[in-house]
């Protein structure tokens, strides 16, 4: 080979090499470069096509502002069916989001199971249960044959001193395993962040259950408060005239004014079956002035199933509750009617007697209809069927600068009925006429958004002039409120014999739970929280 082509060749190989060495400085140096800014400047890129590992900017916040180690102990780990498998997976992969945002978030996975001692695994079932886990049971394959396994597909979690169980499982009547999972799945990020919320909470928001107008009592809403009281302080209040009742003065400023302010974040007025007097009716529309927001529970017809049981029939009547006026100037109004469905819960009647033993059988009682989300709204999506009790329907009424949005309606197979009503057992004999049941899809609870005109702008009576002095407001603050027309889906029953109050939304005769307390706190955190976290549920 001639000399002149070798030096050649050795210069090109000399060439490549430092070719090669600065490339792979460039890409060191690139590497220290991008690792660098990541630690000023958090990224992470979602590749799935649904975008479910993209965190909600409410859940970016909340995390954000996260001080100090919240603390996951997942009680799914162990052998699972493929579904349950899928929903541990996405429950890590969950965390590992939440953990990239913020390292206070921890977390183990323990098998409540792994115990050989059956003694000592009944006891941490037990255990769990207690603090608030819901078990599954589920039938596994195995080579020796059907296997019965215990679950709890859900967590503990764990701030400072406080803990609180979160269940991951979002049951559903009458929906099948595979979707029931994809919708828990869905639910994830809402579920983990809602109780980093409730956890991390330094002030509890404050709300009331009205009284003095013959209201449910403590003990027919005691599960609904026990729930609410986990993220909020809960008071009864009696109006009886008081324009402090809801409001306050405040301290003067520096320029010696003195500003009206709210006691509550939000009220609740469940099932009332006394007229509300002026002066607790010009309370109530100042406070929805100043911002507040109402849960209103309202029975337009009265009727109960003990003025049945007692003489099998009983007539249902107009409520007169006296707030027609105000509910319709705020741009709803309640119809005095009862709805009937074929899509119904169903009662249990004593039949006979076998023995020393009572027959029961159940009947679908129409006047107890299923209600269902009337829109893809967060305080109702993916909500379980819910309840209903001698409900009546709504129309909504034209209101300038409120915006209402339909929450739950009946089947499509309704009916009506005008007051008075003639409500007995005797139908349930009957094989009902289904051409009568033609109504489709009645509302029966709206959620009411923006400016409320007070219904004393025009209008000031006599007995109320005196309240003036706390400052009328004719016109409210950007505001909200939820109008249901059924007093009896926050009522939770009470054991039979025994007596103590169940969980709101089940049923302790058909062993069915409905969505009735999800329905309530999800309408509770919408109105009151300001984190925004419960417009996350199932998102689409």
């Amino acid at each position: 080979m001639p000399k002149n082509i070798e030096i050649s060749m050795k210069e090109k190989k000399k060439d490549i090499k430092k070719a090669n060495i600065t490339g792979f400085l460039l890409i060191l140096v690139a590497i220290i470069v991008i690792n660098i800014i990541s630690s000023f400047a958090f990224t992470r890129f979602d590749l799935t096509s649904e975008k479910r590992y993209t965190l909600s900017e409410a859940t970016k916040q909340l995390l954000n502002n996260l001080d100090d180690y919240v603390h996951f102990r997942v009680y799914l780990e162990g052998d699972f069916p493929a579904g349950f498998k899928r929903l541990q997976r996405e429950t890590k992969e969950m965390l590992d989001e939440f953990r990239a945002y913020n390292k206070y978030v921890t977390y183990e996975f323990i098998n409540p199971s792994l115990s050989d001692d059956r003694q000592e695994r009944e006891e941490t079932y037990q255990l769990l249960t207690e603090r608030g886990l819901e078990p599954t049971d589920l039938q596994v394959r195995t080579k020796d044959g059907i296997q019965q396994l215990i679950i709890f597909p859900g967590a503990m979690a764990f701030y400072r001193d406080r803990e609180l169980a979160v269940d991951f499982l979002e049951a559903q009547l009458n929906m099948p395993p595979e979707s029931v999972l994809n919708i828990s799945i869905q639910n994830l990020e809402f579920k983990m962040a809602d109780v980093i919320h409730k956890l991390s909470q330094l002030q509890k928001p404050s709300i009331a259950f009205i009284e003095g107008h013959g209201e449910l009592d403590a003990s027919n809403v005691f599960d609904i408060t026990q729930s609410l009281n986990q993220n909020y302080r809960v008071e009864r209040i009696t109006l009886d005239g008081q324009i402090s009742a809801l409001t306050r003065r405040s301290e003067p400023d520096g320029q010696g004014n003195v500003r009206i302010l709210r006691n509550f974040e939000a009220i609740i007025i469940a099932n009332p079956i006394q007229a509300f007097s002026e002066e607790d009716k010009f309370i109530i529309d100042q406070y929805i002035m100043r911002g507040g927001k109402v849960i209103w529970l309202v029975d337009p017809v009265l009727t109960s199933m003990d003025s049945i049981s007692n003489g099998e029939s009983t007539v249902g009547i107009e409520n007169k509750l006296s707030l027609d006026d105000q509910l319709f100037k705020y741009g709803v109004r309640l119809n005095k009617n009862l709805v009937l469905d074929l899509n119904s819960a169903a009662i249990a009647l004593r039949t006979g007697q076998v023995g020393n033993q009572p027959q029961i059988d159940f009947f679908r009682w129409h006047y107890f209809p299923l209600l269902n989300p009337a829109s893809n709204h967060p305080v109702v999506r993916n909500l379980n069927s819910i309840k209903g009790q001698f409900v009546s329907s709504i129309d909504t009424v034209m209101v300038d600068g409120v915006r209402k949005t339909p929450l739950l309606r009946t089947s499509d197979y309704s009916r009506i009925s005008s007051v008075p009503v003639l409500v007995t057992l005797a139908m349930l004999n009957e094989q009902p006429d289904e051409r009568l049941y033609n109504k489709k899809g009645l509302h029966v609870a709206y959620l009411l958004e923006g400016t409320f005109s007070s219904l004393y702008a025009q209008r000031m009576p006599p007995e109320i002039e005196e309240s003036i002095e706390i400052g009328f407001l004719a016109s409210s603050q950007p505001t909200a409120m939820i109008v249901v027309a059924d007093g009896d889906l926050i009522r939770n029953q009470f054991h039979v014999p025994q007596g103590y109050p169940l969980p709101l939304g089940y049923d302790q005769y058909t062993r069915q739970t409905y969505g009735n307390k999800d329905f309530l706190l999800n309408a509770v955190s919408y109105l009151v929280d300001d984190v925004g976290l419960v417009a996350i549920r199932s998102r689409a």
